[in-house]
């Protein structure tokens, strides 16, 4: 039986559960929509619930997103939201100790911190009970979270470990100065692993103010996907997160614009290495566009091994020794970054040259030559190229 059908076959199940349901619940609990298989309802605490059962998988995942990331961070709070990541596993009254729960339940776990939100999440073996304790461990610290001192003082050396790693890679300082050059006036501009400073002497209180702020059921979403019953597993969502107390503040809605940039801009990064890189970089729009899902497509025609173009026209040329580019969906507008390293080090500013303006040339004319099969305009083919060559050592 082919996934497809699989699928098909748990969102009839889905449905007909939920319609087995009682009256007050449905009432409660309707879904909002419903789009290929995955149901969308909410909590009346504000608390975003997505359901997407698939009766194949012998696993089932919990994952709770924060709708907190470096673009919320505010001065002096560069890093704020990874390093509360790393401390929301240090557990809470109820579960001092969360990822041994979780090692000792087999699961598979991680969290994750990027420009616009933060997640957690576990993969378990599928039954209620585990479904129960996810839904119960993730509720628990989301709002009882222990943020103490100690923790702080051991966790930012981990983190600041991170910002050294990514000083250290090449690729990563070349795409930071392009973003930061991108960017003048946005969050998006900033690195989401922060300031060394900012990481190193942030005080608790502000995180905890930080924590308090932006981990509350109204600034969440609750994805369930696997192997669940979908009307217990939205009855326990129900019971275990919308008994969480809506807040009572209101978050401030984020509002800077970045304006539009006035011709191209080039970054030139020297430090003293032999792994020349080079890289262009566009301004795209927002993940939730109607364009959008045409900028990712193009970016798999430009990047993709061994058929993209990019790869045709660099690597197979031997302009270059790699090459790679990928779109972000991001909330507000984003960006389109593609790189390459180049093949000859000892040439390397000439080739780096040479290497970009191959990418830029390239991007440009498909982009171009491929305007009219879009039903909107791509606003790709409108926005000046961010472009960069560096020099680094690993």
């Amino acid at each position: 039986m082919s996934r497809s059908i699989r699928l098909a076959i748990a969102g009839v199940l889905f449905f007909s559960g939920l319609l087995s349901m009682s009256d007050g619940f449905a009432d409660e609990l309707r879904p909002l929509r419903v789009v290929e298989g995955i149901a969308e309802f909410r909590l009346q605490n504000g608390m975003q619930v997505l359901l997407f059962p698939d009766v194949s998988s012998p696993r089932v995942t919990v994952n709770v997103t924060i709708f907190v990331g470096s673009r919320h961070e505010g001065y002096g709070e560069a890093g704020m939201a990874h390093l509360l990541e790393h401390m929301v596993f240090k557990g809470t009254p109820d579960h001092p100790d969360i990822p041994a729960e979780l090692k000792k339940r087999g699961a598979q776990f991680n969290g994750t911190t990027w420009l616009d939100r933060t997640n957690y999440y576990e993969t378990l073996p599928a039954s209620d009970e585990n479904l129960e304790f996810a839904l119960r461990m993730e509720a628990d610290r989301m709002i009882n979270s222990r943020i103490l001192g100690e923790d702080l003082a051991s966790e930012m050396t981990v983190v600041r470990n991170e910002f050294e790693r990514g000083e250290n890679s090449p690729q990563r300082v070349l795409m930071q100065r392009m973003t930061s050059a991108a960017f003048d006036w946005h969050n998006y501009g900033r690195s989401t692993i922060g300031n060394r400073a900012d990481i190193e002497r942030v005080p608790v209180e502000n995180l905890r103010r930080f924590y308090r702020r932006f981990y509350q059921p109204d600034n969440a979403m609750l994805v369930i996907a696997g192997k669940f019953d979908p009307p217990k597993a939205l009855a326990m969502a129900n019971e275990i997160f919308g008994a969480i107390p809506a807040p009572e503040r209101e978050l401030d809605k984020t509002y800077t614009e970045e304006p539009a940039q006035d011709g191209e801009r080039t970054v030139t990064v020297r430090r003293v290495g032999d792994v020349p890189m080079a890289g262009a970089m566009y301004h795209i729009p927002a993940g939730g566009h109607p364009d959008y899902a045409a900028v990712d497509v193009l970016a798999s025609v430009m990047a993709s091994e061994p058929a993209g173009r990019l790869y045709e026209s660099l690597v197979r040329r031997r302009l270059a020794a790699s090459m790679g580019g990928f779109s972000y969906a991001l909330h507000q507008h984003g960006k389109k970054w593609h790189t390459s390293m180049v093949a000859n080090p000892v040439d390397h500013c000439k080739a780096g040259i040479r290497t970009w303006t191959r990418s830029r040339r390239a991007i440009q004319h498909l982009v171009t030559h491929h305007r009219h099969r879009y039903t909107a305009p791509l606003d790709l083919a409108e926005h000046p190229v961010d472009t960069g060559v560096g020099r680094h050592q690993l």
